[in-house]
């Protein structure tokens, strides 16, 4: 079975042929993906995959209204917290996009009808023989409202990550199993 060159653990393997690319309107977990991706700044996704479960945890799984209440004593518990990245601004900016993230929530409605939006509500599928892109005008648009919104950790590389991973993008390898399966 081929598959995209990254996924050779058997963690990346999973994460491959179960979650990468899948379209994903679940808010929560659209949080998770956020949250981690920023977190994954610098590092390889492998050592983020490695820490998820301990992310999960730390971060009340995800619950944005739970994280955007922490304050300094649950600032400094994540600073201790040897199963995350501690890393003061990437701990700040995951609870302050969630403060953002739910403000954006009571305007959108939901954060997955605003982020879908920057794709028509439709995933692309990059096509045959064209390069994986690090960065692209829509995660450069995203990158800029989400800015605007008060969020952090969301440069243009680090939506276009998101993007590929909720499924906004399908960056399959054409020859890889999971491309048409996506599609």
């Amino acid at each position: 079975m081929k598959r995209c060159a990254w996924a050779r653990t058997p963690l990346s393997i999973a994460y491959h042929d179960a979650e990468w690319g899948v379209p994903l309107h679940d808010d929560t977990r659209l949080f998770e993906f956020l949250i981690l991706e920023g977190a994954q700044a610098g590092l390889s996704w492998e050592t983020i995959l490695n820490k998820r479960e301990n992310y999960r945890k730390a971060f009340s799984g995800f619950d944005p209204a739970k994280v955007a209440k922490y304050n300094d004593k649950k600032v400094a518990s994540l600073m201790q917290d040897a199963g995350i990245i501690r890393n003061r601004l990437k701990i700040d900016s995951a609870i302050s996009n969630a403060k953002a993230f739910l403000k954006l929530q009571r305007e959108h409605g939901s954060f997955d009808k605003y982020v879908w939006a920057f794709v028509n509500n439709k995933p692309i599928r990059r096509k045959r023989g064209q390069p994986v892109l690090a960065k692209t005008e829509i995660s450069d648009a995203l990158s800029i409202d989400l800015r605007k919104r008060g969020f952090r950790f969301v440069g243009s590389t680090i939506c276009y990550a998101f993007m590929q991973a909720v499924g906004m993008v399908n960056d399959h390898d054409s020859d890889c199993f999971r491309f048409r399966q996506i599609s």
